[in-house]
């Protein structure tokens, strides 16, 4: 690297390496800094590597000199505090919508944003090695799609698939192409879920991204802006259990006094829960009712008994008698 070059570089490579290699528990001294840049093929005299800390202090890069042992330069402050990226790297490691290869790249990328003694803080895979992972690997980029056709106002186009006992995916309804309008995306019972319009129903929807395949957007402007005017997605979420549909209704549940962190953690703290007896409550809340609705009651016990409306009531107990005619059926 030529002398003239290197002059005009090197002080970015100073930042580089403090950056890569020094915390409060690692400061380098000049002799290791010096020898950092000497790996870059850069000389550097003694007065010129404390004159580019000088110039990187008044940059802004906030760069503490460490008089006691072990002494030397370290950055102070980071744009990211070290329990920060823990949490970022649990986050990713966790989300089932992001696949293992995707996870392990994004958490390389978290790792620069600290020194290399401090990364290693965050190789935290164990914990979460053996969790489920989604396995289609575009999900990544169709939320990068799905949200540039909200910012540019456009509709998408794509085929919608499932799995098969085979364990292999098939597009539904006989490889039918969806016409929607993406309006949100909603992160749910630790999956991605895009929100949109379908005109031809007439109503709001949403689709599991991780199920939808060759995304592309239209040049049709979006349809669906006064049905979303009104929409509010945190109530949404609220009535939907497990992202799958059904008719709303206004439901109220008789629950023993243990079950009310359990209604709080579902409906909110704003949900009405009304006293009944020293060990009873009830709360009324709006709910899609459905399947999976019907599922979260049954998990509760005996402590959560659907009190009204009464043909909610008779749909779960048609529910259960559904459930306990095929444990009667698989015994003959």
């Amino acid at each position: 690297m030529s002398g003239t070059y290197s002059q005009k570089t090197r002080i970015l490579y100073v930042m580089k390496i403090l950056l890569k290699y020094s915390d409060e528990q690692h400061p380098l001294s000049r002799e290791e800094i010096s020898r950092h840049l000497q790996e870059y093929g850069i000389e550097a005299e003694r007065k010129s590597i404390y004159d580019d800390i000088k110039i990187l202090k008044e940059f802004g890069i906030d760069i503490e000199n460490k008089r006691t042992r072990p002494a030397g330069f370290y950055i102070a402050n980071r744009e990211f505090e070290l329990p920060e990226l823990k949490l970022l790297v649990d986050a990713v490691q966790s989300s089932k919508f992001i696949t293992r290869k995707k996870s392990n790249e994004l958490i390389r990328k978290i790792e620069t944003l600290t020194s290399v003694h401090e990364a290693k803080y965050l190789q935290r895979q164990v914990f979460v090695s053996n969790r489920i992972k989604t396995m289609n690997e575009s999900i990544y980029y169709n939320v990068d799609k799905i949200h540039m056709a909200i910012s540019q106002n456009y509709r998408i186009e794509f085929y919608y698939y499932e799995w098969t006992p085979i364990k292999t995916m098939q597009p539904r309804k006989n490889g039918m192409l969806y016409k929607i309008s993406p309006w949100a995306l909603s992160w749910d019972n630790e999956n991605y879920y895009m929100i949109g319009y379908d005109k031809k129903a007439g109503m709001i929807k949403h689709y599991r991204v991780d199920k939808m395949m060759d995304i592309t957007l239209t040049n049709l402007e979006r349809e669906g802006k006064n049905e979303f005017a009104k929409f509010d997605m945190a109530c949404y979420a609220k009535k939907v259990f497990g992202m799958f549909g059904g008719e709303e209704q206004k439901v109220t549940i008789l629950c023993e006094n243990i079950l009310a962190g359990a209604m709080i953690d579902r409906f909110g703290k704003e949900v009405i829960m009304h006293p009944v007896d020293e060990a009873h409550f009830t709360v009324s809340a709006d709910v899609s009712v459905s399947q999976q609705f019907y599922g979260w009651i049954m998990a509760l016990g005996a402590g959560a008994v659907i009190v009204s409306p009464q043909t909610v009531a008779d749909g779960f107990k048609q529910h259960v008698e559904n459930v306990m005619k095929k444990y009667e059926e698989n015994k003959k």
